[in-house]
């Protein structure tokens, strides 16, 4: 089975977990003691955690804050890395030198151990967990679009609009834009699918999504605590997690194969 299908499959299945969350489950914060590791049923599809809370609504919640948080660093890092990236590629120079520098200094830390740092600083909060990881990732971005458009350059039809006295933006706009999309919305979906791990530690670790706010990671952190009581509190965000980053991982890779064959096709003529 070839990579998009199961990445079809893979979000067919986190569909369903939505849809039966927002069908029949109680909220993701409704507490019931008297309910605790409660076993599947009718009206817990898969069970109650130590609090009495639904596990299915928990899951659909901390699903939806991984993805926000996801989009959200997506947003920042493109936006600051693409630019740069373009201007890099396109003025060299000391444009290059200087982008080039900036990104040296952020790739001469480890990238999770940066974000932990700053997330303990800042303290936890979803809003202090998209800004430390959206200001560490857009390094990738960055090198990408510089590569790309120091390749686009030099084409034959960017230099014919060059002679033919097209505008710098317009030239962007018509011939480097379109023809680093592909290259780029790989990067964005390897970003997605690393944020939400990324993400996911900084839960489990404290330092992400405060409680009561369902995350995965959190999910994660607290089914540690009875792991020998109930098994399926860890088993269940750490399946949703996997499912999550191994989808967007093989979009990813199915978008890749499409963008090598269409480039091939684009010489071969």
């Amino acid at each position: 089975m070839s990579a998009t299908r199961w990445a079809a499959l893979l979000v067919a299945g986190l569909g369903g977990i939505q849809v039966a969350a927002l069908l029949g489950a109680p909220g993701p914060l409704e507490m019931d003691i008297t309910r605790m590791y409660e076993p599947a049923s009718w009206a817990h599809v898969l069970g109650t955690d130590d609090l009495g809370r639904d596990v299915l609504a928990r899951l659909a919640e901390g699903m939806r804050t991984s993805i926000t948080v996801a989009l959200a660093v997506l947003m920042i890092t493109a936006g600051i890395g693409v630019p740069l990236g373009f201007a890099a590629g396109w003025f060299g120079g000391w444009v290059d030198v200087v982008v080039g520098k900036m990104t040296e200094v952020v790739l001469s830390f480890p990238g999770l151990l940066l974000a932990l740092a700053l997330a303990a600083l800042v303290g936890p909060g979803l809003g202090n967990v998209i800004v430390a990881l959206g200001l560490l990732g857009w390094v990738g971005f960055c090198r990408l679009a510089r590569v790309e458009v120091m390749k686009l350059r030099h084409t034959p039809f960017v230099q014919a609009a060059q002679l033919g006295g097209a505008a710098t933006p317009r030239i962007w706009l018509r011939h480097i834009v379109p023809n680093c999309t592909g290259p780029l919305l790989v990067e964005a979906l390897l970003v997605v699918a690393g944020t939400m791990v990324a993400e996911a530690g900084l839960s489990f670790l404290g330092l992400g999504i405060p409680a009561p706010l369902p995350s995965l990671g959190g999910m994660l952190r607290d089914g540690m605590r009875d792991v020998l009581v109930a098994p399926l509190l860890v088993v269940y965000p750490a399946v949703v997690l996997i499912s999550l980053s191994v989808g967007a991982n093989m979009l990813a890779q199915a978008l890749r194969a499409r963008v090598i064959r269409v480039r091939g096709a684009g010489h071969e003529e």
